[in-house]
């Protein structure tokens, strides 16, 4: 049976090829003083930073910029960004880019008018914000975190060699996000990938967890077969509007919160992944995707009749004359083998792990309950080996 919840999700979403045209009306029930939040340039070259600009200059905004926000930003970036928006007096703060950029902003937002370390407040404590919160809204440039539409933003301290994620409340929450799926053809094909693996996985955590008939899961199911089906059409052809579209629509489903109501969840991949990402700093997708497989592989004979119905409902597993275990074994192998046809990064080496962090890895792993089998520090241990 579903578990008692309730669900407020107050982001307001444009969507389509004419959604930018919408950040005028947005901008009118800001604030004066805005903080634009950007990554590396990139917005400079394809011409969407000019775009933005013109927009907030008609709007009669000042202009406080941000940039060099990294694909996974850091606490010495948000002390960064604090300074300069507390100078700009902002009051509200625009991210234009990826996932990176929305889970900043929303750092940010809960930093600038706090007077303590909000990363042992925020991150390492897990409190929730007491202060003045800066609203944020979000032009999204790259799909796959779903932080367009949720409150969580993740932060890397890589003198703590640890990475970890908030899931602020729905007072941080974007007040809207322009989905504009043309942007996302500018981001490169490595990135478009890593993107389309972890809104895959998003979909994995809240999905591998409970045994009973939840609404949420026939939902689930039908998101990770639109994501397959939509990433092969992308990776063969980055241009097609139908396939990238879907793909962005496909990323804020899987993780505004709605298909992890009623049910308990898992998200070790993530924790695991994160902790691979605090000390290589490699593409957040990529990590999930190195670490995945084994973890699976772990955690499949505790929930086999769950892994059974992913592998004839999402990959169409023939069933007959096999064991429930071996079709679940060849559901996985399904999946390896969409894996590498998207051309994902199937171990940690590859991203710059060496054995000798092993230690590091362990310690830096978040151990989480919900899924159906709470680890032990020597299983994950013997996780990251095999993830090598």
């Amino acid at each position: 049976m579903l578990d008692n919840f309730s669900y407020c999700n107050p982001t307001a979403l444009y969507f389509g090829k004419d959604a930018l045209s919408y950040l005028s009306e947005e901008l009118a029930k800001q604030g004066t003083h805005v903080a634009l939040v950007y990554g590396g340039g990139s917005i400079k070259r394809n011409g969407i930073y000019d775009k933005v600009m013109d927009i907030l200059k008609a709007a009669g905004k000042e202009v406080t910029e941000i940039s060099g926000v990294m694909s996974n930003p850091t606490s010495d970036k948000l002390a960064e960004g604090i300074e300069i928006a507390r100078k700009g007096h902002v009051d509200f703060i625009l991210a234009v880019g990826g996932g990176s950029c929305c889970d900043y902003a929303k750092a940010l937002s809960v930093s600038i008018h706090y007077d303590g370390d909000p990363w042992d407040k925020y991150f390492l404590k897990m409190e929730e914000p007491d202060c003045e919160i800066v609203p944020v809204g979000c032009v999204l440039t790259m799909v796959g975190t779903g932080s367009e539409m949720n409150g969580g933003s993740v932060i890397t301290n890589h003198a703590q060699k640890l990475k970890i994620g908030h899931v602020f409340g729905t007072e941080v929450m974007p007040r809207f996000s322009i989905m504009n799926p043309e942007f996302t053809m500018t981001v490169p094909h490595y990135q478009m990938i890593s993107g389309i693996y972890d809104m895959f996985n998003h979909i994995c955590e809240q999905y591998f967890s409970g045994t009973d008939d939840n609404t949420s899961d026939y939902l689930a199911e039908g998101l990770m077969r639109s994501v397959i089906h939509a990433s092969l059409i992308a990776a063969e052809n980055p241009k097609d509007y139908e396939a990238r579209s879907n793909l962005m629509w496909d990323a804020t489903w899987a993780l505004n919160t709605l298909i992890g109501k009623g049910k308990t969840q898992d998200w070790m991949v993530h924790m695991l992944g994160q902790a691979v990402g605090a000390l290589t700093n490699a593409a957040h997708g990529m990590t999930l995707a190195a670490v995945s497989l084994p973890y699976y592989h772990h955690i499949l004979p505790y929930g086999l009749p769950k892994f059974k119905r992913f592998a004839l409902t999402v990959w169409n597993v023939n069933p007959e004359g096999k064991t429930d275990e071996e079709i679940a074994k060849e559901g996985l192998a399904a999946m390896e083998n969409w894996m590498k046809k998207l051309g994902l990064v199937m171990n940690i080496t590859d991203l710059g792990a060496t054995k000798d962090m092993i230690p590091d890895l362990v310690k830096g792993t978040l151990i989480l309950e919900g899924g159906y089998k709470k680890l032990t520090p020597s299983e994950i241990e013997e996780i990251f080996k095999e993830s090598f």
